[in-house]
């Protein structure tokens, strides 16, 4: 891959592509940012490289035609002192000298069409960062919101559950009141009737005040009391 076509590719990558496959877009536009601008120092020196190369051959090219010039003008003064064969030589030169011109010419050209696209490619990478810097922020506080997001979620399906464990729980609680109850009305029904004569029977029977006082005083009546 030639040297212009491995930066296009630099300056063409889809910032918005890469985001959307990271799982922390917030790392992973840092790290993108530290690769374009290690990517910007190199594209900065084949930059420079491509513009001196420019340079050189339109200075060769300007030394050419200055030079085609000359022998055109010697060319002039040789025939007007009269000298044809010497106007010849200058003319013969002249021609080997354009003819080079040609292949100067266009390599100038290749030259400078390769400048003007590695400027262009530069341009855009440096807006590119720049653009990268100034949404940076923005994209880390939207991480930041959407992570706090989803803890509360989580603290939502979790609050979500231990309500259902509360209803739950109480529902198990009334299951076990009726179960007590259903239990302790079998055990009031399963108890032996009660008699209530017996029960009157044991009101009167006992030995109650009236039966102490009778003994007190039989115990007075023996002492001589």
């Amino acid at each position: 891959m030639g040297i212009l076509d491995r930066f296009s590719t630099i300056v063409k990558a889809n910032i918005n592509a890469l985001l959307d496959k990271a799982e922390d877009p917030g790392k992973m536009i840092d790290q993108y940012l530290t690769e374009m601008t290690e990517s910007l120092a190199e594209v900065k020196r084949e930059t420079a490289g491509v513009m001196a190369e420019e340079t050189r051959t339109r200075s060769k090219v300007e030394a050419n035609r200055a030079e085609v010039q000359k022998y055109a003008d010697l060319a002039k003064k040789a025939l007007q002192a009269g000298n044809e064969g010497d106007a010849r030589v200058f003319i013969a030169k002249k021609q080997q000298l354009e003819t080079a011109g040609q292949g100067l010419e266009e390599a100038y050209a290749v030259a400078k069409a390769n400048a003007q696209k590695m400027r262009e490619m530069h341009d855009k990478l440096v807006g590119d960062i720049e653009e990268l810097k100034r949404r940076r922020e923005t994209i880390k506080a939207k991480v930041a919101v959407a992570r706090t997001q989803g803890k509360l979620n989580e603290i939502g399906a979790a609050s979500d559950k231990a309500e259902d464990a509360m209803s739950a729980f109480q529902r198990m609680e009334e299951k076990a009141d009726r179960m007590l109850d259903r239990e302790t009305a079998i055990a009031e029904l399963n108890a032996a009737p009660k008699d209530e004569a017996a029960a009157l029977e044991e009101k009167y029977s006992g030995a109650g005040p009236a039966a102490v006082d009778d003994e007190l005083a039989r115990l007075k009546a023996e002492l001589g009391i």
